[in-house]
Order: structure tokens, then C-alpha cells, then sequence
């Protein structure tokens, strides 16, 4: 990878920070790689089925090797523990290749990521990028039809990484869910499912851990804390006026909060008093636009 988009600089607002590599499928279709069968498994399936990998191990190692040898960041698509487990061995295998490296590799998902890998991806240095946004999206069934109520609970450790010292960042992951940091904020804090039950409450973090998933680790992610992530002098002026402090608000009621202003280096790009009225006509023929626009938190429904 090679030319004026890829590397640490943004060119026209763009560049090209590393590459993609997804080892397995996802849970909610039954196609994340597990180490142990589905729940209930997909009908005309075995009862042994558990998922499948997208490489061999030598075909992950040999591209992960390859990205790690050119200097390109590795963000790795693994749903299932078993993809996780692939992920981990090629990644102590291309640091062992290229020891004078400090790339940092990261789990993207990671929704099945077990307890005794945490420590296996702190010591490699994988950043884990997690998805407790399923939890309010699909949080019943991966209860109830993948993972099962023991396992289900556990999706998405936030917890667990954060009890080990790691830091992580919480993602939309959108078109898969809808693109609303707000519900990822709360999804992440509450681990509710949308019938009101909640899904993990041991892997809750708090608001405060939770909003920096969103803004200081998500530029740390990326290499890029050294102009993004804070509020401070010298730091790019992108930011969000909200109606609510989401560190005094009460913990439920975290996706009410609404976006009042966005501004982009330090100029006002969107106004919520300017353009609710554009935003009404343009929300006409979708109802739960519309519910959002009027306030009620409702979350998208599919």
C-alpha cells in the first residue's frame, strides 16, 4: 500500500491507516468461529457445528505476517473465540518475525472474546475494539439462540479488558446497527436488550470509561491522540454539544441525551434549533426517524 492517502497524514480529509482482515462471520448470522457449538445450531447443521474460519492458520499467519513486514496496521474481524485464537497466533507469530515493530494490532468485535484470552491480547498488545452495542441491537438472541444464557453474558467483555488494565473502543458498526453514538454510549454502559433485561451486568463499565471508547481511546486506536480525543489547546476543535452531561445523567437514561450542535474545526456544521424543521420533512416517510427527531429514545427497530 502505497501513495498520498496511506500513512499517518490525512490528505483531503482521508488516508488510509492500515488494512482489514476478517477471519470469520458473525454471531447473529451463525457464522462467527466458536470454539464451542451454537446454541442451537442452524437447522440442517450437526449438533458439533460452531462456525467456521474464513483462512487456514497458515493463510492468517501469512497475511498478518505480510502486513506486520510493511509497516500497515492490522485490524482483524473476529467474532467467534476460535477466530480470536487464530488472531492471537498469528499475531505472536509475526512479532516473533519482526521483533523491531510497534505497529498496534486491533480486535475488531471480539464479541466471543473469553477470560483466559484477555491476558494472551495484553501481552501481544491488541487493542481491543468491542461491540456491546449488540447487547441492545441483538442481546436476546444471542441468549437465546446462539450463545445460550451462560455465554451470552459474557459478549463483549468490557470488563474483563478493563480489570486488566487494557483500554478499548465501543463501535456501531453500522449499516449492521443503526449509526447512533449515543445508543452506543448507553449500550455500552447498561447492556440492556430491548425488552428491557439486562445482558452482562458484571461487564458494565462506566460512563466515563465509556465515553472514552468513544473519543480519547478511539484516537489512541488510531494513532491520532496527539491531535484528537480531548478537549485541550492545539488539538483539532471537533465537537458535540449535548442537551444532558452524560456523567451526571442517570445511567438509564443516557440514549435520551440529543446532539444539539456539531462542530467541525471549530465551525458549527450542524444546529439542532436550524435544522429540525429540514430535518422533519426529511424524516417524513421514516417513523423512527421521526420519533427520534421528536425526543423519544426509541431506538431502531428491526
Amino acid at each position: 500500500m502505497q501513495g498520498p492517502h496511506y500513512g499517518k497524514h490525512y490528505t483531503d480529509h482521508f488516508r488510509i491507516g492500515g488494512v482489514n482482515i476478517p477471519l470469520d462471520g458473525s454471531p447473529q448470522g451463525k457464522t462467527a468461529w466458536l470454539s464451542l457449538p451454537y446454541y442451537q445450531v442452524p437447522e440442517g447443521q450437526q449438533p458439533s457445528y460452531a462456525g467456521y474460519p474464513i483462512f487456514t492458520h497458515a493463510r492468517a499467519i501469512e497475511l498478518i505476517g505480510r502486513a506486520w513486514q510493511h509497516g500497515w496496521q492490522v485490524l482483524a474481524h473476529a467474532n467467534g473465540d476460535a477466530a480470536i485464537d487464530q488472531f492471537i497466533h498469528a499475531m505472536d507469530a509475526a512479532e516473533k518475525a519482526h521483533p523491531v515493530k510497534a505497529l498496534l494490532p486491533v480486535l475488531i468485535h471480539g464479541q466471543t472474546l473469553r477470560r483466559d484470552q484477555v491476558p494472551q491480547i495484553t501481552r501481544l498488545g491488541i487493542f481491543p475494539s468491542l461491540f456491546p452495542m449488540h447487547t441492545y441491537y441483538r442481546g436476546y438472541w444471542h441468549r437465546d439462540s446462539v450463545l445460550g444464557p451462560e455465554r451470552a453474558q459474557n459478549i463483549s467483555p468490557t470488563r474483563w479488558v478493563r480489570d486488566a488494565g487494557m483500554k478499548f473502543t465501543s463501535h456501531h458498526d453500522a449499516p449492521v446497527v443503526f449509526h447512533d453514538a449515543l445508543r452506543v454510549l448507553d449500550a455500552t454502559v447498561n447492556r440492556t436488550t430491548r425488552s428491557d433485561q439486562v445482558l452482562g451486568p458484571k461487564q458494565r463499565v462506566t460512563p466515563l470509561e465509556a465515553l472514552k471508547a468513544l473519543t480519547l481511546w478511539a484516537a489512541e486506536q488510531y494513532g491520532e491522540q496527539g491531535s484528537k480525543g480531548l478537549i485541550e489547546a492545539g488539538k483539532r476543535a471537533d465537537l458535540v454539544v449535548l442537551s444532558d452531561n452524560p456523567l451526571t445523567i442517570a445511567h438509564p437514561e443516557l440514549h435520551t441525551i440529543k446532539v444539539l450542535q456539531t462542530i467541525k474545526d471549530g465551525n458549527v456544521v450542524y444546529d439542532a434549533a436550524n435544522d429540525n424543521a429540514s430535518a422533519g420533512a426529511w424524516c417524513a416517510d421514516n417513523p423512527e426517524c421521526a420519533r427520534r427527531l421528536a425526543g423519544t429514545g426509541s431506538g431502531h427497530q428491526h
